[in-house]
């Protein structure tokens, strides 16, 4: 483990700078002291923060080192992975098809994907854009992740497995976080224009934006440089993570962006689609887009920190009020990295946070530098929500009561090689189970990145211990399952995380 080098630099040239060029009341190097102990209070290897007000990037702060162990800063160049928040460039596209009459909000998926099909027929059947855009399909949250995550197969390839993830409420009745959904929606898009998602990123919204930083395939990293480096976490500190390669199914989180970039995005989003006098997206996509199609619950009954009334997601943001202001905004989560968007169109005010690692104050940070500006009273943000997640963190034992529960010096009852050749999962594709010179290997074909290596835990049950290293999940085991007959029939996965499920996979012998 490389040794944590923290670098903190207040900026006060350019704080004061900007301060005297604003109609702000807003102490902007105390705001600048607060984030920079916010990132030193979290461990956070480091953040660059952007803060938009009246049409102008009023606010840079950079903090921290782009990766540890490092000397190098951040700057509002430094590129992150915004992952998520790409899904509102993603309904942005769609909206301008829309307007060029290749599209219609309301089109069938199966009218341009004959192949697309869910859990049950007539939903198939009847599924239309705005439904995948709005997360009410009836998928559950993050549910099927484990077909896209880590995986080489194509976009085609990963829609074609929706069918196989199991329904979790009646359609159009609920909400459920679909990433697969905004994969279809990219699909869609290559479909009608006959050039990828991400050409058409380039094309219809970075070009015009001068946002020329921005890319949204990972083959350009290393050419624009100045980039941070994702960070894991165990036992309480950061290390780094490899980059991994969202490319196939970048519709749902595939930008990398800089606050100096995301800036110009939030502050055309404010100016309603309008760029330098050019209408990119017409008054209708713009309401559209911000309309409310899936509500969230919110206790009417109780106060709550924000004077909160509604709660919604539209199409690629989720939307709000905010003490009696619209609220508009977006977080994303990538390995090793997680950011935020956010705007108050009304207050003509937005702030963008951008981390590299997976403990992370995005809306800490945001609350704090929203209510300085809105004039409501304040609290200390990164205080509460720090000891929030520790608490969460601590109070999490789901490994800790697998492990209590192990019974050491018991042995497997069924023979090494009955359990080892190819399963098959309707949601992963083929793994594989493997042994050479006494190491056992559990092997995704479509996904090398999570291979893992078996070692004994006790009776059929087997512990993974990842070949790569892994933001999200880190304890897992394998339970071989038999027949009547004591034939291995398939494996059970146990692997107790909050992001990928899979126990979903249910593999079984081929």
């Amino acid at each position: 483990m490389k040794k944590f080098i923290y670098l903190f630099v207040a900026s006060l040239l350019f704080v004061s700078g900007v301060q005297a060029q604003t109609n702000t009341n807003v102490n902007l190097e105390e705001l600048d002291a607060y984030f920079s102990k916010m990132v030193q209070d979290w461990d956070l290897p480091s953040a660059s923060i952007g803060i938009i007000k009246d049409g102008e990037l009023i606010f840079k702060g950079n903090y921290g080192v782009k990766e540890v162990g490092e000397k190098e800063q951040p700057n509002e160049n430094t590129l992150y992975a915004i992952a998520s928040n790409s899904k509102a460039f993603t309904s942005a596209i769609i909206g301008m098809l829309v307007q060029e009459g290749k599209l219609d909000w309301n089109d069938k998926v199966k009218k341009h994907l004959p192949y697309f099909a869910m859990y049950d027929d007539w939903v198939s059947e009847h599924i239309t854009i705005r439904d995948i855009l709005s997360h009410r399909v009836g998928l559950g949250t993050f549910s099927g992740d484990n077909i896209w995550y880590k995986s080489n197969i194509s976009s085609k390839e990963i829609i074609e497995r929706i069918q196989y993830v199991p329904q979790a409420y009646e359609f159009r009745a609920g909400y459920g976080y679909s990433n697969l959904m905004y994969i279809t929606a990219g699909e869609i898009i290559k479909t009608v224009t006959g050039k990828t998602w991400a050409e058409n990123v380039k094309e219809r919204i970075l070009e015009p934006l001068d946002m020329d930083r921005t890319i949204a395939t990972l083959g350009e990293l290393k050419v624009k440089g100045n980039y941070a480096t994702p960070h894991a976490r165990k036992d309480d500190k950061n290390y780094v993570i490899p980059w991994v390669n969202w490319d196939n199914v970048g519709a749902t989180g595939g930008i990398i962006s800089s606050v100096e970039d995301m800036s110009k995005w939030m502050i055309f989003n404010m100016n309603h689609g309008i760029h330098k006098g050019d209408t990119l997206l017409t008054k209708d996509t713009r309401n559209m887009v911000w309309r409310p199609h899936t509500n969230h619950y919110v206790d009417q009954t109780k106060k709550n920190d924000f004077n909160k009334h509604f709660n919604a997601y539209a199409l690629g943001w989720g939307i709000s009020d905010y003490h009696g202001k619209l609220r508009i905004g977006h977080t994303g989560g990538y390995d090793g990295m997680i950011t935020a968007v956010t705007l108050i169109p009304e207050e003509n005010l937005g702030v963008v946070v951008l981390t590299n690692g997976v403990k992370s104050p995005i809306m800490a940070a945001t609350y704090y530098a929203l209510d300085q500006f809105m004039g409501v009273e304040t609290k200390d943000w990164s205080a509460l929500h720090l000891e929030r997640t520790n608490k969460y963190h601590k109070g999490d034992t789901r490994i800790l009561d697998r492990q209590a529960k192990r019974e050491i010096g018991t042995k497997p009852t069924i023979e090494l090689k009955n359990m080892l050749g190819a399963y098959g999962s309707k949601l992963g594709g083929t793994i594989s189970i493997s042994e050479k010179n006494k190491v056992l290997t559990l092997a995704f074909e479509d996904a090398p990145l999570l291979t893992a290596t078996l070692t004994h835990w006790h009776h059929n049950v087997w512990e993974l211990h990842w070949n790569h290293p892994q933001a999200w999940f880190s304890f897992g085991t394998i339970k071989i399952n038999t027949d009547n007959n004591l034939k291995v029939i398939g494996f059970d996965f146990d692997v107790p995380n909050d992001d990928f499920f899979f126990e979903e996979l249910k593999p079984f012998k081929e």
